[in-house]
């Protein structure tokens, strides 16, 4: 799991020695791009003795609105804005500098090494990158993995030391057409207006990309569920707090243990606690012995009569006036029908 885009520094240059020449530097054969979904892994590669460039591509895709046929930068610009208090203006400068840096990359003719994990996080992201590298052939490299020796349990490569990263090297594989096809394939239906083309190829297994279909489902399994309307991390969050009020942040720590596959940094989760906490008909409340001041993780919550009618399966959550969201690129609207997932057949349903 990455570091998102809204707590990332600012990018390195793409190309530029990113530490000073060592003699056992791995990259050092040939100019060298690393490309990672985060700033998690930036100083470890430095310590490890990277020397190439350092691309951080983090627009955090896997949640908000992707959707086709739009001006995908403003549109992303707006949600960042809503959802996470940034500026405008800031997060759209923040997402055009990602995306030349990106796209310096794709011509630059260098080796782009691509360092990813398996969380929903990451793999559409990796999408979103291979999609980029479809028209041009520069020597493209994946390091791709979804658990490392001793380290349990694995939630992402920036849990890993300089040393770990640099057995890693040793693990990268060139990126196969294949790989790009799928990733192309994956971007384009991720922004489809109906979740099934990404149900299509979660089913297909994903073969070139063995890690991506599990991800896939784990994105779908963000549409309202038909047995009460709430996605999958409302229904953890919700879940969280059965054992009673708590902070936002132990909440977090609550639903990241239960979480099958962590990928929301604590930043990532509080717009979804504010969904909960401001609907017509909210599922949290805030606690009487909240503290009156202090940041949002200080603040206590607590499950409300409607989020344990819900969790009993009494209610449904899209009939509760919640603000509307996207899963991708399909719109989720308070009070209509619409998609939903089917839980126990694994696959969306339209109702």
């Amino acid at each position: 799991m990455a570091n998102p885009l809204i707590a990332a520094p600012p990018l390195a240059g793409v190309g530029q020695p990113q530490c000073e020449e060592r003699t056992d530097a791995l990259d050092a054969d040939r100019p060298t791009i690393h490309l990672r979904c985060g700033s998690d892994i930036r100083q470890a590669l430095r310590d490890g003795g990277f020397v190439g460039g350092f691309v951080e591509y983090a627009d955090p895709v896997c949640q908000g609105p992707v959707p086709e046929g739009a001006d995908l930068l403003g549109v992303r610009a707006a949600f960042l804005a809503e959802d996470y208090g940034i500026a405008t203006d800031r997060a759209l400068r923040r997402l055009e500098a990602e995306e030349a840096a990106l796209d310096t990359a794709v011509s630059s003719g260098d080796r782009v090494v691509l360092w990813f994990e398996h969380d929903t996080y990451d793999q559409l992201l990796l999408a979103r990158v291979l999609a980029r590298f479809a028209n041009a052939r520069p020597t493209l490299e994946l390091i791709c993995i979804d658990r490392f020796p001793g380290v349990v349990p694995f939630r992402g490569l920036g849990q890993l030391t300089a040393t770990d990263l640099r057995t890693l090297w040793a693990r990268r594989r060139p990126v196969a057409p294949g790989q790009v096809s799928l990733g192309l394939r994956v971007w384009q239906a991720l922004r489809a207006a109906t979740p099934m083309p990404l149900h299509v190829l979660a089913c297909g297994g994903t073969p070139a990309l063995p890690l991506m279909a599990q991800a896939l489902v784990r994105h779908l399994a963000e549409l309202p569920w038909r047995r009460d309307g709430l996605g999958m991390t409302e229904r953890l969050l919700l879940q969280a707090l059965e054992q009673g009020p708590a902070s936002v942040e132990e909440v977090f720590r609550r639903y990241e243990a239960a979480e099958p596959m962590p990928y929301l940094g604590d930043l990532m989760v509080l717009p979804i606690v504010r969904r909960l906490l401001e609907a017509r008909d909210p599922a949290v409340g805030i606690a009487p012995d909240s503290p009156p001041a202090g940041g949002p993780f200080e603040r206590r919550i607590t499950l409300t009569t409607t989020g344990r009618a819900l969790l009993a399966g009494r209610m449904d959550w899209m009939a509760c006036g919640p603000r509307d969201r996207w899963v991708g690129g399909v719109p989720l609207v308070a009070g209509c029908s619409g998609w939903r997932w089917d839980a126990d057949a694994v696959r969306p349903v339209r109702l």
